[in-house]
């Protein structure tokens, strides 16, 4: 299971149709949490995700919007009982971020905080997946992320290892799991029986962003691009002067790294409660477009090949 959660996708400013930014990936049953607006612990309690399982907070930038939600998370975390480690990332300053919580009181909390600085181009290595930081263009000191699974084995022939002699049972997980078997003095090769590797999933989060190299580059072939699409084309000046996306820039990004599906998220109060000319827009350029509303959710699936 691969599921987004998108908790809070307003731009700035909370409206009654949307919080700020949160959005929550549930991986195999591991919660991480891509920025965190304020009223995030609410939106976790409306869209049932749990916290219990919450591993990681994974900051973009420290705008206010971005990061007002942490303090009352943690705490309510510390009241429900959780004693693990949780890990923060973010650009430089996440230390000195994780220090003045404390200072202000949250050094009371049951469990530890570990803060971790990153660049863009750092890794952060998980089994069976990875984190890779983006290099992207904000205002301020800003990281994109890229989670990018690792490749899966082949599909195993069972029709063609029986043909080859090979009998059902721990033969069959050995040759899956790439150890050549012995049958009747024949070496029977992984590869005569195994398909080519398949590709994890990839799912790619802008963060505040100008249209950006680093983005595109970290979104190739990406299954799901969540993409900064604060204004429409007619805010193009501004866009640039706050440094954000349009929706249709949004669209070439997704259109030229071939992704799968873009979702558009940090919407200006301005389309707050009417996103279709965002919508529009972008549909010009991408056809597999949405614009993400508080609590929606979406699975992220499986291909067979890099290129389906």
């Amino acid at each position: 299971m691969l599921r987004v959660t998108f908790l809070g996708t307003g731009g700035s400013l909370p409206t009654p149709e949307r919080n700020p930014a949160a959005i929550m990936v549930n991986r195999e049953g591991e919660l991480m949490l891509f920025d965190c607006g304020e009223g995030a612990q609410q939106q976790m309690m409306r869209a049932k995700t749990g916290m219990k399982a919450l591993t990681s907070i994974f900051i973009t930038h420290f705008h206010a919007d971005h990061i007002l939600g942490i303090p009352g998370l943690i705490q309510t975390m510390s009241f429900h009982g959780r004693t693990e480690v949780l890990k923060i990332y973010g650009p430089h300053h996440v230390h000195e971020f994780v220090r003045i919580l404390s200072a202000l009181g949250y050094y009371k909390l049951r469990f530890e905080i570990d803060a971790i600085d990153l660049e863009a181009g750092d890794i952060v290595k998980r089994d069976g997946y990875s984190i890779q930081a983006i290099k992207t263009e904000h205002s301020v000191p800003c990281i994109g992320y890229a989670l990018i699974e690792d490749e899966r084995t082949g599909r195993f022939d069972r029709e063609k290892a029986i043909e080859l002699g090979v009998p059902p049972g721990p033969l069959f997980s050995k040759l899956h799991n790439g150890e050549p078997v012995e049958i009747n003095g024949r070496t029977i090769m992984p590869g005569e029986v195994v398909g080519k590797p398949r590709p994890g999933r990839k799912i790619v989060y802008s963060g505040d962003t100008r249209p950006c190299k680093g983005i595109l580059e970290a979104s190739r072939n990406a299954d799901l691009l969540i993409h900064d699409a604060t204004l429409a084309n007619d805010q193009q000046e501004w866009a640039q002067e706050s440094m954000h996306s349009t929706a249709e820039e949004a669209a070439h990004i997704a259109k030229e790294a071939n992704v799968s599906r873009l979702i558009l998220t940090h919407i200006s109060s301005r389309y707050s409660d009417n996103a279709e000319p965002l919508l529009k827009e972008a549909k010009q350029v991408f056809e597999n477009v949405t614009v993400a509303k508080d609590l929606m959710e979406t699975e992220v699936m499986f291909r067979e090949h890099a290129d389906s």
